[in-house]
């Protein structure tokens, strides 16, 4: 069975057994609820699951020489193919386990790596999780010698980056060397875009957060898009622009990016820097936010997180609590003492409180705006198309001679720069003082 984005995929879900160790101070019941989630988000069927508290990881095996031999008995009772833990393995850790349970052995960073190569749709996203893959694979090519690993794929072996394990290792560097090369290619043409967007001046927000917490359902109602949504982890793993029109500022860009999880793996925030970098040149983040989790604030920590490792944690946020009707909350704005709104409680499903993030957004992408009335001669016809398309002429007066009058309400320096094409300055478009009574506020 091979899915529309090209990877092979097995034609009989896997059977999973899940390994989840409680240490002190950690969340356990959210951490097993999200590994659930993970888990059959990858498309694996869970026969068991085995859970241990311990006070550290054991440095052979992680969870220990008793716990082993239970989770050997586990996987013959239950006929597993293959057992997944909810952390982060070292390949020597690996290897013991693989030889102690006869099945293979993935930890959580392999399966988070799966489930991106099941969602990778673009060119580029492809080359990000084969690169990642690679990455991850290179330090436990000796598990070739396990006879674990056979030709067919199956969870932590699909994807662009599915290659036999037997492969020499100077072969995967060869590999890993050919798409850095084309990663940097991609990411030069992306650069180019965002240049031409900055120079324009188009406002970008960018929609970040906790994978699943509904940031696709928003985009689409948010710019009347049709983005793929499921109620699955990392449904939505390629970045999405789309251009809209917002009342007072005029035209604008929205980004939806991929959602984030507690624990990301460091090598697939590597590996994605140049998709999140879409993050890094908004004028507005919109942190949307699942209401009705239970951990929501920890999740929340773990976007602001994120965040500040790709160094966007000093970007305007405005956080949007979804789902606002699954906990009982009306829709609203929550303002900060300086009066600016700074979170919405909205319903993505439903649409009620659309209208208020709309407006939320407005204001909060408006400061550094200008909104005032100009003078246009009859020269400036070039002009006044240009504020149309970079800005909303919010009111025209027409003279007798043929200038105008015009209301804008356009970026800043955007401004600036339309007049600077024109070689006018602010003092040339200012309004007569014999006209100044035509300027009413409308």
């Amino acid at each position: 069975m091979t899915t529309h984005s090209g990877f092979s995929t097995e034609s009989v879900a896997e059977r999973a057994l899940l390994v989840h160790v409680d240490f002190p101070g950690e969340h356990a019941a959210e951490e097993l609820s999200e590994f659930h989630h993970l888990v059959t988000s990858s498309g694996a069927d869970v026969v068991g699951e085995l859970l241990a508290k311990r006070s550290s990881p054991d440095p052979a095996t992680y969870i220990g020489s008793g716990k082993v031999q239970e989770l050997a008995e586990l996987v013959e009772s239950t006929e597993a193919d293959l057992v997944l833990f909810n952390h982060p393995l070292s390949p020597a850790q690996e290897r013991n386990l693989q030889r102690a349970v006869g099945v293979r052995v993935l930890d959580r960073t392999g399966l988070i790596l799966d489930i991106f190569a099941l969602r990778a749709r673009t060119h580029e996203g492809r080359l990000q999780v084969e690169l990642a893959q690679l990455q991850h694979r290179l330090s436990r090519l000796v598990r070739a010698h396990t006879g674990l690993d056979g030709q067919k794929g199956g969870i932590g072996l699909r994807g662009p980056g599915e290659m036999q394990l037997e492969t020499d290792r100077r072969l995967i560097r060869v590999r890993i060397k050919s798409i850095e090369e084309s990663l940097q290619k991609v990411r030069r043409q992306r650069a180019q875009g965002r240049r031409a967007r900055e120079r324009s001046e188009v406002p970008l927000i960018s929609i970040v957060g906790y994978t699943n917490a509904g940031k696709s359902t928003l985009f689409n109602r948010l710019t009347r898009a049709e983005v793929y949504v499921a109620d699955q982890l990392f449904a939505t793993l390629d970045p999405t622009l789309r251009r809209v029109k917002l009342d007072g500022i005029g035209p604008a860009i929205v980004a939806d990016t991929v959602g984030f999880i507690r624990h990301l793996p460091h090598r697939l925030v590597e590996s994605f820097r140049s998709t999140l970098e879409e993050t890094l040149g908004a004028s507005l983040l919109l942190h949307v936010t699942d209401a009705s989790a239970a951990d929501r604030l920890d999740n929340i920590a773990s976007v602001e997180e994120v965040l500040a490792e790709i160094e966007a944690d000093s970007l305007p946020v405005l956080h949007v609590y979804n789902k606002a009707d699954l906990v009982g909350e009306s829709a609203r704005i929550d303002r900060d003492e300086e009066g600016k709104p700074w979170r919405v409680w909205v319903s993505a499903l439903t649409g009620d409180g659309f209208d208020l993030l709309r407006r939320a957004i407005a204001e909060r992408v408006a400061e550094g705006w200008v909104d005032q009335w100009i003078y246009l001669p009859v020269t400036a016809g070039r002009l006044r198309a240009q504020l149309h398309e970079a800005g909303e002429v919010l009111a025209e007066k027409a003279q007798n001679d043929g200038s105008l009058l015009v209301r804008v309400r356009v970026n800043q320096v955007h401004f600036a720069h339309l007049l600077r094409n024109e070689d006018l300055t602010e003092h040339d478009v200012a309004v007569p003082r014999e006209l100044l009574s035509e300027c009413s506020v409308v």
